[in-house]
């Protein structure tokens, strides 16, 4: 997209989100358009149709991340959800991209990852932190299967595995397309081809299903 990415920030903690807020502000890249300290306020905020992109905490009081990634989702919402974790609960990040969030960062990121991560889901994309992969695949393994889980889809090529495992990583098509001497195009097809075997609709929900069949494993 063109221009400043006009961005909302919830959060309960005040300290944290005049942080995030103060941070925000200095770049020209981003716009801010609102604040919260709940779900409730986000509710509000992105009902108001100026914006591109909501930073959501998890853990929150009255309505917490989850159960607004859930009502947004209802409403039919079509604003990527940015969470930011403290990284204390994987489960929770699990909840969280099932509920909808199109990426996850720690709180405890630098100004430039935050505004890499904006303009990502800004432009469509999920935005996978490295770090937070491999805690995610452990939490995963030691969860029970599920009826979701029960579901084999079709085997994925060695490529698509290729492509499937720097887009965990947190590459984008065109980062993932020069380590593997591919076209972007050809790496697009793909992600397709990926999305459609999961039985997904995005990529964070590709790398999740993946983490539940343990392709990533190795």
């Amino acid at each position: 997209m063109n221009g400043p990415v006009r961005v909302a920030v919830v959060d309960d903690q005040t300290l944290v989100r005049q942080g995030i807020l103060r941070l925000l502000s200095l770049s020209d890249a981003v716009r801010v358009v609102g604040e919260g300290e709940d779900g409730d306020d986000a509710l509000e905020l992105v009902a108001r149709g100026d914006v591109d992109v909501l930073l959501l905490d998890l853990r929150m009081p009255r309505r917490d991340g989850i159960a607004t990634l859930e009502a947004l989702r209802d409403r039919g919402s079509t604003v990527p959800v940015l969470v930011l974790t403290t990284f204390d609960d994987d489960e929770l990040v699990l909840a969280a991209l099932r509920a909808g969030a199109r990426g996850y960062l720690l709180k405890d990121v630098t100004l430039d990852q935050v505004l890499a991560a904006v303009r990502t889901l800004a432009d469509g994309g999920t935005l996978l932190q490295p770090a937070l992969t491999e805690r995610l695949l452990r939490a995963v393994a030691n969860r029970p299967a599920g009826p979701a889980d029960l579901g084999v889809p079709e085997p994925l090529t060695p490529r698509e595995l290729d492509v499937l495992r720097l887009a965990a990583a947190g590459w984008s098509n065109k980062e993932i397309a020069a380590a593997l001497h591919l076209a972007p195009g050809t790496v697009k097809n793909h992600v397709t081809a990926v999305l459609l075997k999961l039985g997904v609709r995005d990529r964070t929900r590709a790398v999740l299903r993946a983490l539940e069949l343990g392709l990533l494993d190795g």
